[in-house]
């Protein structure tokens, strides 16, 4: 038997027919126009299979569109196959699709093959494809107006910009069939004219009275060229000429000093033209920065309007004028001020002052009270935001100081930083921890002058600011902080850095001030109350409001602390108009500075139609603060001699210069006398008045401290606050008070001579101002006279002085002996009195013999006549006065002659004595010999 061997041959062929899944790209862009259902892609839909050329298995049967997360719904879509052997497919919408409703398509498109056989058994599909269709525009819309019908109303004589603006839209989906391209006027031949963007204005000024109502219609096209479907109507109303805006506006306002308060626009009102405004807001501006320190303030000194508002005495001036005991501003620059204030300029490195340690002493402990005035930047520094935004980074330290307490040291600094003000404290520099406090301040770097009062009463800190208080920023600061010696010390204008010396060369300086300080002081102990800060900040002029009650409805009114703006707000045309009436300037000081004021008024309006609401310019004037009636300082009662025994000016006290002083304060104005027939005259009122200096001045060569002085009660003037300045030069005494301290100071001014002292005669000046001198009165200048008692052994040589005047005369005229010692002397009152006596004596009985032998003579004399030269005496020629009242001045200014000289008609005789029983002899004669004689 013979074994056949079988083999198994694998059927490979039939089991592999369809190896591979069709293949398509990722993803296609496709466009379908609207309206239409064939998408065309990009790329071209094909599906490759890599079983080709088999029959099936490399033939591609149908496409199947699926739905992705977020896309559209895949029912709307379909692919069909075009060509099997090709894999050539197209994608198409089941229905036409419509832009407006939805513009962009998202789905999956998936290839499968034929498989193995007819059935298409053993199919293979291809990855997903994502297709994005969008859909074309077609412009099937026309633009519709919003409004059919347009109107607007536009006084007549202006031309605008925009009288009224149509709107229409369109309902295309796509940019370029949706937009609307142009408007259009289509009714001819009208003064109107149309932008692209609907706005119409006039091409020429309107007139009412030759067209009130102008009616025109407009189209609209977009950007396909299609037309609206219906044209909209505009009509527009001409009003009758109305001038908007503020009416009765002047533009220069007078202030008569003393009046009190003026309304500044008593006429002003707004016109509106019967445009509707629901609100109206108002800012009157008024510019007093070029005043002193920003508004007109009492011109006395720091110190005296700290005393006329109460303030508690003790304070101690860290930047005084620079004088022999206060030399550490004397390096320091300064500036000219309007008041009385000295403005000290620090320029942030070099310029410091360093207060001495015997000054600083005086105002330890941790209850104290800072007050300066201040301007950041500098004196020629302009109001700006910008320049305010630009100071300095780093930080500017005012004020540094280390107090010494009983047993402890207290550290505090005063800093700005762009517009932030601080206070670093720290109340035991080897125990407890610092504090910051802080404030951020639009006044600290708007370049103006302002006022800061600073009460620390620790842990409580109080700053005022213009008169307003602030509440700080509680700020415990733990950073690096250098520690201070344990040492007094005080700077002003920057603070000492990490070491410090006593030599001047070299110290270090950190945080210099850049700006203007002025009136820095500071009082220890209880804090200022808030009545006395605002008194010393308040402005005595400014913006007010005339009666609160006649305010409207909804009106409101608003002014700033320093008075300088005033703002309105309301709803009503007549409310406020009344309101706006009702703004005054005050000014309370009696002699107010005179000057130019600007005035800005800015209004702001909305309007119902905001489109059309009315904008108004700001509008700008002056005041003009015309000059006071000046007063006038009247100072009598004075000398203007004085004439004393030398034993009275050498007692203790001295002899007073002015015990009967009288000081008068007057001011002229005029008076109408009109009635009487008169053009006008001026009439002068006493008022009462406040001075603020009075100055004795010795006239001539300075006193001589070793044999002379002026004695001032010291007590007086400190009960009444008053500051002296006594020099040989001058004694000045200064401070605001009434004229009735002031002459009472003024009496008590005693001048005093040392035993034996040659000097006998004093000239001196009296003058007193007011207002830091801006008015001043008159000179009143005394003569004072220290005369000797002559010893009995002088009478005989006293008579025979005058008794034979020719030989003396010289020195007899301007009351003074030949003084060839020292120690000469000049004759005494009761001496004087009786060589008067004795000469008028000698003088009658010569008169009565002379006047005998004229009577027996008078015949003779009648028949031959007068021969010249003859020695008769014509007794109707000879006058004898007596004036017992002469002045002392006049005694001696007048010069005797000496013998030979013969141009004078008259001669007197003066002797000197305590004031009231002067005599002069006059005696008068005719002849040749007509030279008379003073005795």
């Amino acid at each position: 038997m013979r074994y056949v061997r079988s083999v198994s041959v694998p059927l490979l062929i039939i089991l592999s027919a369809n190896k591979h899944k069709p293949w398509i790209e990722t993803e296609y862009q496709g466009i379908v126009m609207e309206n239409d259902n064939t998408v065309l892609l990009n790329p071209p839909l094909f599906a490759l299979d890599k079983d080709t050329p088999l029959h099936y298995a490399g033939e591609i049967c149908g496409f199947r569109v699926h739905n992705v997360p977020g896309g559209s719904g895949s029912v709307q879509f379909e692919a069909v196959v075009l060509d099997r052997s090709t894999g050539e497919g197209l994608v198409r919408s089941k229905e036409p699709l419509d832009c407006e409703s939805q513009r962009e398509h998202s789905f999956t498109i998936q290839a499968y093959d034929c498989g193995e056989g007819p059935d298409g058994s053993n199919s293979k599909k291809s990855h997903k494809a994502t297709v994005h269709v969008r859909v074309n525009d077609v412009n099937e819309f026309s633009p519709v107006f919003v409004e059919r019908h347009y109107e607007a109303s536009v006084p007549e004589g202006r031309l605008f910009d925009r009288i009224v603006r149509v709107e229409a839209l369109d309902a295309d989906c796509s940019p370029q069939y949706s937009q609307i391209c142009f408007y259009d006027i289509i009714t001819p031949n009208v003064p109107f004219a149309i932008d692209n963007d609907g706005n119409i204005k006039n091409t020429e000024p309107l007139d009412s009275k030759r067209q009130r109502v102008h009616t025109f219609w407009v189209t609209a096209f977009d950007c396909g060229k299609n037309r609206a479907q219906a044209d909209a109507q505009v009509t527009v109303t001409v009003k009758p000429s109305c001038k908007t805006g503020w009416i009765g506006w002047s533009k220069r306002v007078e202030y008569t000093p003393g009046s009190g308060s003026i309304p500044l626009f008593p006429n002003l009102h707004l016109e509106t033209c019967e445009e509707t405004v629901w609100n109206i807001q108002a800012t009157v501006e008024l510019q007093t920065g070029h005043i002193g320190k920003g508004c007109d303030r009492d011109s006395y000194s720091d110190r005296s309007v700290r005393r006329l508002c109460g303030a508690v005495r003790g304070e101690v001036d860290l930047l005084p004028p620079p004088s022999p005991a206060a030399n550490w501003t004397a390096a320091l620059p300064t500036l000219p001020s309007s008041d009385s204030s000295l403005v000290f300029s620090f320029n942030g490195s070099t310029h410091v002052a360093v207060v001495p340690e015997s000054v600083a002493s005086t105002v330890s402990g941790d209850h104290f009270t800072l007050q300066l005035w201040m301007r950041r930047g500098g004196a020629n520094t302009q109001t700006s935001t910008s320049q305010a935004r630009g100071f300095r980074k780093e930080e500017e330290t005012i004020i540094c100081s280390t107090v010494k307490n009983d047993d402890s040291y207290s550290h505090y600094s005063l800093s700005v930083h762009g517009c932030r003000l601080s206070l670093f404290y720290w109340p035991d520099v080897s125990a407890a921890r610092p504090v910051k406090f802080l404030w951020k301040l639009e006044q600290v770097c708007d370049s103006e002058w302002h006022h800061l009062s600073l009460s620390v009463q620790f842990p409580s800190v109080t700053l005022y600011v213009d008169g307003v208080t602030f509440d700080p920023a509680l700020i415990h600061d733990n950073g690096a902080i250098p520690n201070p010696a344990p040492r007094q010390r005080l700077v002003i204008g920057a603070c000492w850095g990490t070491y410090c010396s006593n030599h001047p060369l070299l110290r270090k300086y950190v945080g210099g001030y850049r700006g203007l300080l002025s009136g820095v002081t500071v009082r220890p102990g209880s804090v200022e109350p808030h009545s006395v800060v605002e008194c010393l900040y308040a402005c005595r002029e400014g913006l007010d409001f005339g009666d609160l009650e006649t305010l409207g409805s909804g009106m409101k009114v608003h002014v700033n602390p320093s008075q300088s703006v005033l703002v309105l707000e309301g709803d009503d045309i007549e409310s406020f108009n009344r309101a706006v009436q009702q703004v005054t300037y005050r000014n309370s000081l009696r002699f107010a500075t005179p000057g130019v004021r600007p005035l800005k008024l800015t209004t702001s309006l909305r309007c119902f139609n905001e489109e059309s609401c009315l904008s108004l310019r700001p509008l700008e004037s002056y005041l003009v603060v015309l000059q006071p009636d000046a007063p006038q300082i009247s100072l009598s009662g004075v000398g203007p001699h004085l004439a004393r025994p030398a034993p009275e000016f050498e007692s203790p006290r001295g002899v007073p210069l002015f015990p009967e002083l009288r000081i008068v304060c007057s001011l002229s104005h005029a008076v109408n006398t009109a009635a009487q027939g008169m053009e006008g005259a001026l009439m002068s009122d006493a008022v009462a008045h406040t001075l603020d200096g009075c100055e004795v001045q010795p006239l001539g060569e300075e006193l001589n401290p070793e044999r002379e002085e002026l004695l001032v009660d010291m007590d007086a003037l400190k009960e009444r606050g008053l500051d002296i300045i006594n020099t040989t030069a001058y004694i000045a005494i200064t401070g605001a008070e009434s004229i009735s301290v002031y002459e009472d100071v003024l009496r008590s001014v005693r001048y005093r001579l040392a035993k034996g002292s040659a000097r006998f005669e004093r000239r001196f000046r009296l003058s007193c101002s007011e207002m830091n001198g801006r008015y001043t009165s008159n000179e009143l200048t005394l003569e004072v006279l220290a005369h000797h008692l002559y010893h009995p052994s002088h009478l005989l040589a006293s008579q025979q002085q005058f008794l034979h005047p020719s030989h003396h005369t010289g020195e007899l005229s301007g009351h003074t002996l030949p003084n060839p010692h020292r120690n000469s002397v000049v004759p005494g009152a009761a001496t004087v009195i009786i060589m008067v006596c004795v000469g008028f004596l000698v003088v009658m009985v010569i008169l009565g013999v002379f006047r005998i032998r004229s009577i027996h003579r008078r015949g003779d004399g009648a028949r031959s006549g007068c021969k010249e030269g003859s020695s008769q005496w014509d007794d109707s020629a000879l006058t004898i006065i007596v004036n017992p009242m002469e002045s002392y001045e006049s005694r001696m200014g007048i010069s005797a002659d000496t013998e030979g000289e013969g141009d004078e008609d008259e001669e007197v005789v003066d002797t000197p004595d305590d004031g009231s029983d002067d005599q002069r002899i006059i005696i008068k004669k005719e002849g040749r010999d007509a030279n008379t004689r003073r005795y």
